[in-house]
């Protein structure tokens, strides 16, 4: 897609890096030049795609870190920095499951909550304090989902968090922009991933009756993301501040806010239990392994 390393000597930090969407965009700002930091929980995971990345000729290393604390985040920026500093920020790492809203617990709403608003949050400002001290330009790409402006009925706590980052992004873009930082977002549509398929579709032929409802009848390829959020990283996305861009064949125009999910409103607890047992044990297999 591109003629050029458009991201040669940037140095690029992705939460979440080691699995999903956020290795696919790591793979891809690697071939286009860029320097990649990735950070999570799992070391075994994220040694792992930091090797696969150093063996193809990349320059990429690995940070262990819960950013759902704050002093861990600020560890983690002074370290990085100790290099030189980050050109660019990835929100990436998420968490999110379907279940019916009076059911949750506290405990389960801040799981989510925790990770992708205040996550979020604290790797925003432990990046841009450091460039505006630094007088240093820089991006930061968050990855969002329809859901943060039209709601989405049964996934609440992503929601909320994702709606909380989407205001972040906006007033970071007005008041960091003339300091030379761009805050950016991109909202993906179905773009399969192993953890977020077995959390998210409880009914294998509701999933394809879901993709039978996006416009272009397809769900995306995760090199049609890395590209374009490779273009919003470069320089060449310079004059882009503030917007979100969905990214999901026109299918927030046809939900309208959580349509392909009312099927759920007829669900009986027996179900519910079952979906989550299956659930919870799908993705135990796949965490054993990674």
């Amino acid at each position: 897609m591109f003629s050029e390393r458009i991201l040669n000597g940037k140095k690029i930090l992705i939460t979440g890096g080691g699995t999903g969407i956020g290795k696919s965009l790591g793979t891809r700002f690697l071939e286009l030049g860029a320097e990649i930091v990735i950070c999570g929980r799992r070391e075994e995971v994220l040694k792992g795609t930091v090797a696969e990345w150093t063996k193809t000729g990349g320059k990429a290393s690995y940070f262990v870190c819960d950013i759902r604390l704050s002093d861990k985040v600020d560890a983690m920026f002074e370290e990085i920095w100790r290099d030189r500093p980050l050109d660019g920020l990835v929100n990436n790492a998420a968490g999110n499951f379907i279940a019916r809203t009076e059911t949750l617990s506290a405990r389960a709403f801040d799981s989510v909550i925790n990770v992708v608003l205040h996550g979020s949050a604290y790797c925003a400002l432990a990046a841009g304090k450091r460039w505006i001290e630094g007088s240093h330009k820089g991006t930061i790409l968050s990855i969002l989902t329809s859901a943060a402006w039209q709601g989405r009925a049964f996934m609440i706590p992503s929601a909320t968090a994702k709606a909380g980052v989407l205001s972040m992004m906006r007033s970071l873009a007005t008041e960091w922009g003339p300091k030379g930082i761009r805050a950016v977002m991109v909202a993906p549509g179905i773009f399969p991933t192993p953890g977020a398929s077995a959390r998210l579709y409880p009914d294998p032929a509701e999933y394809e009756a879901q993709v039978a409802r996006v416009p272009v009848r397809r769900v995306g390829q995760h090199a049609e993301l890395a590209n374009f959020c490779s273009y919003l990283m470069s320089e060449h996305a310079g004059f882009i501040n503030g917007d979100c861009i969905t990214m999901d064949g026109g299918a927030a125009l046809v939900e309208g806010g959580g349509g392909t999910v009312q099927y759920l409103h007829d669900w009986r607890p027996e179900q519910w239990e079952e979906f989550r047992t299956r659930a919870a044990r799908t993705v135990a297999s796949q965490s054993n392994k990674a």
